[in-house]
């Protein structure tokens, strides 16, 4: 799939965003950014990784997108339509077709509900509300994710964390979304596992889905992810194809990542981690 042809799906345009600082349960009533002027332009189709340090800004972008938090100023678009003035059925869609994966598999499984109950409830709204097709899509998520299908009788606290956020992607993908935004995903997991759930990502982005990966790992993201935005107290200091950020960064943040990330470079389209 060619997407320089694609139109933008997410355009963020100079968005900031500021929080008020705490020192325990007492609110200091200082302010600082936690996303300063920040824009990207997200390509239907195409994966963005957006790298950095805790505190970076990044996971606050992600919320953002999702509309979990407001920008201060700036604005984010969806096809060319504000997210924060949209008409009522824009904004339906909206929310349908942006999903998230949170880096925590149980802020998105609802701990007394089956998994297939988690799964048949946006199935039942957005896709179809006849018996036998909700069955059989419900085999077919679970199929994607590795799964088999009598494990959606079972609720989360029987399920691996690895497994955990398999079910949160299959229920992301329920509602047949575009954008998956995947928030850490692979970061309290095993090694081995992490790998399963980073192929499977890959998997969704040969169906044309939108990606957008939030990582700490610069060798996660350029392993995934066909551009990179890099983050820095706020401040996006990089921003690129994955090619050009690896081979010419400008930041010397950047710089130093490259330095002190675990990936040797083989070419410049195949990375691996090293062991």
């Amino acid at each position: 799939m060619n997407i320089n042809n694609k139109e933008n799906i997410i355009t963020i345009e100079n968005i900031t965003k500021s929080f008020t600082a705490s020192e325990g349960v007492f609110s200091t009533g200082e302010q600082f950014f936690a996303v300063d002027n920040v824009s990207i332009n997200i390509k239907e189709g195409s994966s963005l990784g957006i790298v950095g340090e805790s505190g970076s800004g990044k996971t606050t972008i992600a919320r953002m997108i999702c509309n979990i938090y407001k920008p201060d100023n700036g604005r984010i678009l969806y096809f060319g339509k504000d997210i924060n003035s949209m008409a009522k059925n824009d904004y339906e869609d909206y929310r349908k077709n942006v999903q998230m994966v949170f880096q925590d598999p149980n802020n998105s499984l609802n701990p007394k509900l089956k998994i297939s109950s988690a799964l048949k409830d946006g199935i039942k709204k957005y896709i179809t509300k006849e018996n036998t097709e909700i069955e059989n899509y419900m085999k077919k998520l679970m199929d994607m994710v590795g799964l088999p299908y009598e494990y959606s009788e079972r609720y989360p606290h029987e399920f691996s964390g690895g497994q955990r956020q398999r079910i949160s992607i299959a229920r992301a993908l329920s509602i047949n979304p575009k954008v998956i935004i995947a928030d850490e995903p692979v970061s309290s997991l095993d090694v081995s596992v992490q790998a399963q759930i980073l192929n499977l990502m890959k998997s969704l982005q040969k169906n044309g889905i939108t990606l957008i990966l939030i990582s700490h790992s610069l060798a996660v993201v350029s392993n995934m992810c066909e551009n990179i935005a890099v983050m820095y107290k706020g401040r996006m200091v990089e921003y690129g194809s994955t090619d050009k950020v690896l081979s010419e960064p400008s930041s010397e943040y950047t710089k130093n990542l490259l330095k002190a990330s675990s990936y040797t470079l083989l070419n410049r389209n195949e990375m691996e981690l090293v062991k």
